[in-house]
Order: structure tokens, then C-alpha cells, then sequence
């Protein structure tokens, strides 16, 4: 292939925790460019993947060729010197959108050195030796679970007589090191303890719950109505965890190790290529994982909402300042976004590095290579490095780029 710009159609999965039918967006969007896509309205459409990851690849749209192959054929054009010698040689990130209908599973994703080795030890479970930092910007209303909250809000809930027993008998003060054992007793409670907790939860009036508990009443019977009272992991969540409600266009950053749980709404999500996880809650407990495991790798860097929120920055390819960027705090890509009005346009400076982008809302053009290409809502395009293109419209348009 030839081209340095081409479009893309992704692959859907149909994860339970996925919108139904015509109510997904990722479905909605995977139509849009693949025509053969077949929508059934009691299915659920969990994720729609479009970078080169072999678990639901992106294919070339005209050839039907797997991106994976024809960036392997074509790698300096394709993907560049930098990701060539620095990146592993293959397109480094993986970008999609998801749509959630419910609480996906509480869980994390390993850090570069435990990745290796659990993919060493078992690889059908770790299919990769990376990490899986990543983002999520919202498309719509966003309701997860991302990071814990600061100690002195987590400490006081844990004097209730519910929840004292699962803080270690030698505590005097609160640290990280407290939180990971708490973690660890909740996440190990039996069915019968577990309930016994929720239930005691569900009962505790609102007075004498710490401000920070504020969600519990609201949450609880949701979360019991998903996955049973049972689960541990709403009793992680509602107690240790930010809770946060993201409005379209606010994003946040989920570090390697860190502990989250997305309960609700569409989103543009973008990792480092991989797809390595751990589960340890809303899920069949034939579904988790080892529990110390878990706890042993979890992360306390984010604590508190500040902590998770991915602000958006003007950045210097942007030539009318109408494209933002999310940088997060890892090599491996940046999302770029831009919302166009009527009558808007911008031009984006090349990269060093490959591109990926879809079209969320709108229609318009795209200037890149030489040639203009009309743009849809749901087209997916490759951009390869050393390409700037330029976006016009007539009547608004919103497009995410992932772009190394």
C-alpha cells in the first residue's frame, strides 16, 4: 500500500456489560463505516476496537486487509524511526469506544515488570508482556470509578461496626499500607460476610455516614441489582474509591496498577497496546483473579478527583487553537481533540509517529496527502507520520485523533 492516509473500519464486541442494540454507540459507529455489521436489538455492543491489536482488529476498509498486516509490510512509512526503535515497532496504542450500561469489573492492569512475568507464567490469561495505562474521555454523562479517595475521608467510614473488622488490629494511624490490607479483607469477604456488610450499609441512615459516603445510599441498590449483594467489589468502591461523573469532553488518566470501574455512559478510550487485566469485583467470582495478586500490585498514586482528572491543553499543532490535546503521563500517545463549529476548520501539524482518528459527531473534510476525503460520522482514518491534515466543516464536527 502506497497511501499514508487510509481509512479503517473496527471490530465490536459483545461484552454483557455493553448497551443493547441501537442504544450503543459503538455500534451505532462500527455500522456508520462497516455496512455488513448487523445490529440486534437484544444484544449487547460492549466496545468498538480500531488500532492493530489482534483481539478485535481494525481492517483497511477498501482491501479488508488487517491493519496489523499492512503496517508490518510498511513500517517506515507506516509507523516511522520513533516507534520503529523506541515503541516496539507496531502501532502503540489501542484506541476505542466503549458504551456501559453497567459497572464493567473492578480491576487493574499490571505494570510493565509484573506483565512480563504473568504473561511468561500464563499467557492464554496475559496475553502480552505491556502495561495498559489509559484514558477515557466522555462522549456523554460518565459515571466510574477511578483511584481511592484521600485517607481522611476513607478512615472514619471504617468506625462503623460493619466495617471495623476488616481494618488490621494494629492500626493507629491510616496509611497506603492500611488501605491495601483493607482492600485486600474486603475483596476476600465470603458471600455471607459480604451481604451482611452491603445490608449493613443499606441500612445505615445517611446522618451517620461521613460526607465522602454520600453516594452509598444512591449507589448501593444499584450496584446489589447488578451484581447481587454479594459482590465485594461495591463495598471497595462505595468505601475506598473517587466517584466521579464526567460531563462530554472532561477525561481522566488510569495508571498502570490503578483500581477502577466504569459505571455508565459512552466514551473514547485510548491505552498502551495491551490488553492484560485483573478482576477483582463486579464480575462471576469465577471471573476474578487472585485477589493477593490484586492487592499486592495496586497503585496509590491517585488520591483524591484531582488526581484522576486528565485536564485538556492547547497544544502547538494546533492551528486555530480549536484542537486540544489529553497528555497523559506516558510515551506512548496523546488524544487529540476537535470540535469544530459551522463554518470551522483547523489544521493539525505532522507527528513523528502514526495517527489514528474517529469521527464522533458531525460531518465534514479532510485535507491530507494531497487529497481532500468527505468525513462521516464513525469514519476511522490512518494517518501516517510526517502527514498534517486539515479539518473543515459546514455544519460541526467533533473528531479524536490518538496520535504518538
Amino acid at each position: 500500500m502506497s497511501r499514508r492516509v487510509f481509512q479503517l473500519k473496527g471490530s465490536c464486541n459483545n461484552y454483557p456489560w455493553g448497551k443493547k442494540g441501537q442504544q450503543s454507540l459503538a455500534a451505532r459507529l462500527c455500522k456508520k463505516t462497516d455496512k455488513d455489521f448487523e445490529i440486534k436489538d437484544d444484544e449487547p455492543y460492549s466496545e468498538m476496537w480500531f488500532g492493530d491489536y489482534p483481539g478485535y482488529p481494525a481492517r483497511v476498509l477498501k482491501t479488508g486487509e488487517l491493519l496489523k498486516d499492512v503496517l508490518e509490510k510498511n513500517k517506515e512509512t507506516l509507523l516511522g524511526r520513533k516507534v520503529i526503535e523506541k515503541l516496539g515497532g507496531q502501532l502503540p496504542f489501542l484506541p476505542k469506544i466503549l458504551s456501559i450500561a453497567k459497572a464493567l469489573p473492578l480491576q487493574i492492569h499490571p505494570n510493565k515488570e509484573l506483565a512480563a512475568k504473568l504473561h511468561a507464567r500464563d499467557p492464554d490469561n496475559f496475553p502480552d508482556p505491556n502495561h495498559k495505562p489509559e484514558i477515557a474521555l466522555a462522549l456523554s454523562e460518565f459515571e466510574v470509578f477511578a483511584g481511592f479517595k484521600p485517607l481522611a475521608e476513607i478512615e472514619p467510614l471504617f468506625q462503623l461496626p460493619a466495617l471495623r473488622p476488616f481494618v488490621p488490629a494494629d492500626t493507629t494511624h491510616w496509611t497506603d499500607a492500611t488501605l491495601r490490607e483493607v482492600t485486600r479483607n474486603l475483596l476476600k469477604a465470603d458471600a455471607h460476610t459480604a451481604t451482611h456488610v452491603s445490608d449493613s450499609l443499606l441500612t445505615t441512615p445517611a446522618t451517620d455516614l461521613d460526607d465522602a459516603a454520600g453516594t452509598i445510599p444512591t449507589l448501593l441498590p444499584r450496584l446489589r441489582a447488578q451484581y447481587g449483594p454479594a459482590d465485594p467489589g461495591a463495598l471497595v468502591a462505595l468505601t475506598c474509591m473517587n466517584f466521579l461523573v464526567l460531563a462530554p469532553g472532561e477525561a481522566l488518566f488510569v495508571p498502570a496498577d490503578g483500581m477502577h470501574a466504569y459505571l455508565s455512559g459512552d466514551v473514547v478510550e485510548c491505552m498502551a497496546r495491551s490488553n492484560n487485566v485483573l478482576n477483582a469485583g463486579f464480575c462471576p467470582a469465577a471471573e476474578r483473579g487472585s485477589i493477593d495478586l490484586f492487592a499486592d500490585a495496586l497503585s496509590f498514586r491517585a488520591h483524591g478527583r484531582d488526581d484522576v482528572m486528565l485536564p485538556a491543553k492547547p497544544t502547538g499543532k494546533s492551528r486555530t487553537g480549536r484542537t486540544r490535546v489529553y497528555a497523559p503521563p506516558m510515551s506512548e500517545f496523546d488524544m487529540l481533540r476537535a470540535e469544530l463549529r459551522a463554518g470551522e476548520e483547523d489544521e493539525v501539524a505532522e507527528s513523528d509517529g502514526p495517527a489514528v482518528l474517529i469521527v464522533t459527531r458531525g460531518t465534514g473534510t479532510m485535507e491530507a496527502d494531497g487529497r481532500t476525503v468527505e468525513l462521516g460520522e464513525g469514519a476511522i482514518w490512518f494517518v501516517a507520520p510526517g502527514v498534517k491534515v486539515r479539518w473543515a466543516t459546514e455544519k460541526g464536527m467533533e473528531v479524536h485523533m490518538a496520535v504518538v
